[in-house]
């Protein structure tokens, strides 16, 4: 197991790798920019290291502050949470370069799911199945690309190669409209991105977001852990998750868990990783794969009592599997509710001090938080500031659960989106289970 384990990330999460760190014995290391001094985490950790100003570029992006602070710490290896640098290739080439362990796959395997064309293409070869597309990137002909198209069936949708977060990416509904918006979005792609390349895909109606939890260590062997429905978003950014998704008969989730574990095997996955689908009509549609711990972990960690950071951790230090798939059974339902700082209504950030902060408890109930009276959330980063995490014995249970624990949340001093969650959990249709991803959007709209 690793000696020391220098965190490359900030609030919840990184308090939440420090929590694994501790219960492996492993010491920790804490980077934190200027506006960080006073997190959670840098207060707990063995050692810290402030790596640089506000601006995320300069501190945490910053990779050359990063690998010296491993060099100065003795660090052994590197776990980069989510966001930032945790999908970054290049990042883990220098980390590996220079000598140490990047907790996660290795950058090929990065580069390969990162882009969305090849992705889609090992996805095909390990018999993953896979939204009706181009196959690969669009021509620089308007006749063809208008082929493709009327082969797929309109509409389609064009997205960004190299795209991700909900950015890249052109509903197309007429033929008359195609090529223009393969011209905007290449450009978009460019700018935002760096490659321009493009593809096409069939644009699902009114599917769910259904997502797969896998775990390899990269030696041939590869477990999933059950499934997530994270159908409830604004703006391609997920706002409430549960394992598992509801409504959706085994025989056909069997499949999909059985594909994506092969899937891990044959592209020589390491460590924590998650494949998103589309589902609709019975049929699972392979959108993307993340190569790091997702914000969700928390839910399947409830239902599977499997802790996911520190098997990540394990089977990166080169260990084998701590587990069999018999291993890994479903007990229960879970739910989780991401609170921001932001306005509830206009979505505006909402930076600023906790005058107070009462987190919920009680039986089935977790909070994976950064905060504390007093603390003050700075505006330079993800606004993100809590989760809020329910299980029971069945769906009923824990969403009950989380009706308590949200009107039990307590943050003063700033606006967050706690009102909203509180609608949400209460709601009719979610109650019933089974939403699409255009249902949040709707629900605000009419408001």
């Amino acid at each position: 197991m690793f000696d020391k384990v220098l965190i490359a990330n900030r609030g919840e999460i990184a308090l939440r790798i420090l929590r694994a760190c501790k219960a492996l014995d492993i010491k920790t290391v804490a980077i934190y920019s200027k506006a960080d001094r006073d997190l959670k985490h840098v207060r707990l950790a063995d050692e810290t290291v402030c790596i640089g100003p506000n601006s995320s570029a300069e501190s945490y992006l910053n990779i050359p502050a990063i690998i010296a602070a491993m060099e100065i710490t003795d660090s052994v290896a590197v776990h980069p949470g989510y966001g930032f640098l945790a999908e970054n290739a290049d990042f883990a080439e220098q980390v590996q370069k220079s000598g140490y362990t990047f907790i996660g796959p290795d950058p090929e395997v990065i580069r390969l799911m990162g882009d969305k064309v090849s992705a889609i293409e090992a996805m095909k070869k390990a018999g993953v199945p896979t939204v009706p597309g181009s196959g690969g990137p669009l021509p620089e002909d308007e006749n063809a690309c208008l082929e493709i198209a009327e082969r797929i069936g309109f509409p389609v949708i064009i997205k960004a190669a190299a795209g991700g977060g909900g950015r890249g990416m052109r509903v197309v509904h007429e033929p008359e409209a195609l090529w223009n918006s393969v011209r905007v979005t290449k450009t978009e792609a460019k700018a935002a991105f760096g490659d321009d390349t493009v593809y096409m895909e069939k644009f699902l109606q009114n599917p769910r977001h259904v997502e797969v939890q896998v775990m390899s260590d990269g030696q041939g062997s590869a477990i999933h852990l059950y499934d997530r429905d994270c159908s409830l978003q604004r703006r391609h950014q997920k706002v409430l998750e549960e394992a598992p998704a509801p409504g959706i008969p085994d025989e056909i989730k069997n499949e999909v868990f059985n594909a994506c574990t092969n899937a891990c095997i044959e592209i020589g996955y390491r460590g924590a990783g998650t494949f998103e689908f589309l589902y609709e009509d019975g049929g699972f549609y392979f959108i993307e794969m993340n190569t790091r711990i997702q914000v969700e972990h928390p839910v399947t960690e409830m239902v599977t009592g499997i802790d996911l950071i520190q098997e990540q951790i394990n089977v990166c230090a080169g260990n084998k599997l701590r587990y069999k798939q018999e291993d890994i059974k479903l007990k229960g339902h879970a739910f989780e509710c991401r609170i921001n700082a932001e306005d509830p209504r206009t979505f505006m950030p909402s930076p600023g001090k906790v005058q107070k902060y009462h987190p919920p408890g009680g039986l089935g109930v977790r909070v994976d938080s950064h905060l504390y009276g007093g603390y003050s959330v700075p505006p330079y980063y993800d606004s993100m500031i809590a989760k809020i995490i329910t299980h029971g014995d069945d769906r009923r249970t824990a969403l009950k659960r989380m009706e308590i624990a949200l009107d039990e949340l307590v943050i003063d001093g700033i606006k967050t989106n706690t009102d909203l969650q509180k609608e949400l959990v209460r709601d009719k249709a979610f109650g019933e289970g089974g939403v699409n991803i255009h249902y949040l959007e709707k629900k605000l709209a009419a408001k």
